[in-house]
């Protein structure tokens, strides 16, 4: 079986024949108007639609090249606000925290010139039971720093608790709504006297129990109570809270009731700690 024979044209001769073609072509042209007609047929019929495609598909290209270049420029915008929205955020987070520890500050601040007769150290909360409330809890400040048991604790407001047990660089507060708690008090607008007592069950209402008021005691909702002179611990005239009920004994003999406590329990971040010590006897 004879292999197909292949026809072999150098490239030399090519690029001649073609080249008088070319002349040809022209000569022709020129000699005779309508020997191009054909031809330019032939060219509308055949080059035109090609270079309408391929101006199509260069135009869709371009389209294409558009869009991918806004949406390269979109999505970086988008990063772009994307960061700025995680800074604003923040930025508002930071500006809401410092808000909040400034109002702390400044309740601690209006607290220190309320009590200005007293020494004090101020602390940061950095520990405390478990629990909704602070009923025991631990601050940053100790022996050396002045702090020593039986100093009184004051926070938004008024009375805290007091200091209980003063490490080198630390201190444990046990607060006046702790179970094993008691204070006696007076009301400020008398002489009269009475015992303030820790409930951690009664607390969870926001309330305190005040008990062992003389029953000749004009006592009234709303009245203001506080540390009163008698105890060996609590310094005297430090806001605990005010009257919300009070009613006489089943004995007779002595009035009880409840009282709202000054300070927030459940939230405490910093305390000033009273250095001056009371000596007394106790309640």
């Amino acid at each position: 079986m004879k292999k197909p024979s292949k026809i072999s044209i150098k490239p030399k001769i090519l690029i001649f024949l073609l080249t008088f073609l070319c002349v040809c072509t022209l000569i022709l042209s020129v000699a005779y108007k309508d020997f191009s007609r054909p031809l330019k047929f032939a060219a509308s019929v055949v080059v035109v639609p090609l270079q309408e495609g391929v101006n199509h598909i260069g135009s869709w290209f371009t389209d294409k090249s558009e869009l991918l270049k806004t949406v390269k420029e979109l999505k970086a915008e988008n990063n772009k606000l994307s960061n700025q929205l995680d800074e604003l955020t923040e930025e508002n987070s930071l500006l809401a925290q410092n808000k909040y520890e400034l109002s702390r500050l400044r309740e601690l601040y209006e607290l220190d010139k309320d009590y200005s007769s007293y020494q004090k150290v101020g602390a940061n909360v950095i520990g405390k039971e478990t629990g909704n409330w602070f009923h025991i809890f631990i601050i940053n400040k100790g022996s050396d720093d002045g702090i020593q048991p039986d100093m009184n604790v004051i926070s938004g407001g008024g009375l805290v608790g007091i200091v209980y047990d003063v490490g080198k660089n630390y201190a444990k507060v046990r607060s006046i709504i702790d179970d094993e708690s008691s204070v006696s008090v007076s009301f400020a607008n008398t002489s009269d006297t009475g015992i303030v007592s820790g409930d951690l069950k009664l607390i969870e209402d926001g309330v305190m129990n005040i008990t062992e008021i003389q029953k000749d005691a004009k006592i009234n909702e709303g009245d203001m109570v506080v540390t009163s002179k008698i105890s060996n611990k609590f310094l005297p005239g430090i806001l605990v809270g005010y009257v919300t009920e009070i009613s006489k004994d089943s004995n007779d003999l002595t009035q009880s009731g409840k009282i709202i406590p000054v300070v927030d329990f459940q939230h405490i971040d910093e305390v000033l700690v009273i250095t001056n010590l009371k000596e007394t006897l106790k309640d």
